[in-house]
């Protein structure tokens, strides 16, 4: 196993833990969120899976950006948003049952989802783009669904190990994470620092920022699920993108270092609406 190998599995796993982790401090009951609220459901998805999307098209036809950032943008509009993101939400005062029924339905509903937007966008864009299902299902399975369900069960049946073990997982979780990305970070740095200019960051602040304004506002009367939904929209899940552009574009080596950008933007971007949304909901 090459070292670059041992990474993306260290990585793979880190996420599948911190959902885990996730998973031990949520209820079942939690999963069926929105299936009580359908007017909300069906606002989350309005924002995170029709309006981004026609937004990247939008940045892609108005900015003169390298091939790796349009790809990029286009593939981080058609991914849900990333499975760690829950931890974000609640600590931003988030309603944290809507943040993990809005990562199931996401999760599930990017299987059918994905193929068919991205042949959708296929009319109104010039890039020739595909995907299959099955390669993100097993992604969505193995990171996402797996984890959360595994640690649900174990907060349902064993209520009184989920408390005690929930802190010291997300712990190691958070610092396994964090080892793994920062080698794959410092791999790809100059490449990342190549795609600086001709717009590129103005267009991932205007995909940010627009995403957060879109998710606040369909958030509906509910401070805390604005907050959720912002967030939601505005950050997207890297892996999914990633393979989406991987797939189609193997010849792009420059995608990896785009999205990578994206995600250390992205960070930077959301802090101002988080300190925000902390300060005005106590």
């Amino acid at each position: 196993m090459s070292f670059q190998t041992l990474i993306l599995v260290a990585l793979k796993a880190s996420i599948a833990l911190s959902v885990f982790a996730i998973g031990l401090d949520s209820q079942p009951n939690d999963a069926a969120y929105l299936l009580r609220r359908p007017a909300q459901l069906a606002r989350s998805l309005l924002a995170m899976d029709i309006i981004m999307p026609v937004v990247a098209v939008a940045i892609v036809a108005a900015f003169n950006l390298p091939e790796a950032i349009e790809v990029s943008l286009v593939a981080l509009a058609v991914s849900p948003a990333p499975p760690i993101l829950p931890k974000k939400q609640i600590k931003a005062h988030g309603e944290p049952s809507y943040a993990i029924a809005l990562l199931v339905f996401a999760a599930v509903a990017a299987v059918v989802y994905i193929p068919v937007a991205i042949e959708l966008l296929n009319q109104f864009s010039q890039m020739p783009i595909h995907m299959r299902a099955w390669p993100i299902a097993h992604l969505v399975l193995v990171t996402v669904l797996a984890p959360l369900v595994a640690g649900m069960l174990v907060r349902q049946f064993a209520p009184a190990i989920a408390l005690q073990i929930s802190k010291p997982v997300a712990l190691i979780a958070a610092v396994s994470l964090a080892i793994s990305i920062l080698p794959v970070l410092y791999s790809a740095w100059p490449a990342i620092i190549a795609l600086v200019g001709n717009g590129t960051i103005v267009a991932i602040a205007a995909f940010v920022f627009v995403g957060l304004a879109v998710g606040h506002m369909l958030g509906g009367p509910d401070s805390h699920h604005r907050t959720v939904l912002a967030l939601a929209t505005a950050t997207r899940h890297p892996g999914i993108a990633l393979a989406i552009g991987s797939t189609n574009f193997p010849e792009q080596k420059a995608v990896l270092p785009a999205i990578l950008l994206y995600v250390v933007l992205c960070a930077i971007f959301t802090i101002p609406y988080t300190v925000w949304r902390k300060r005005t909901q106590l």
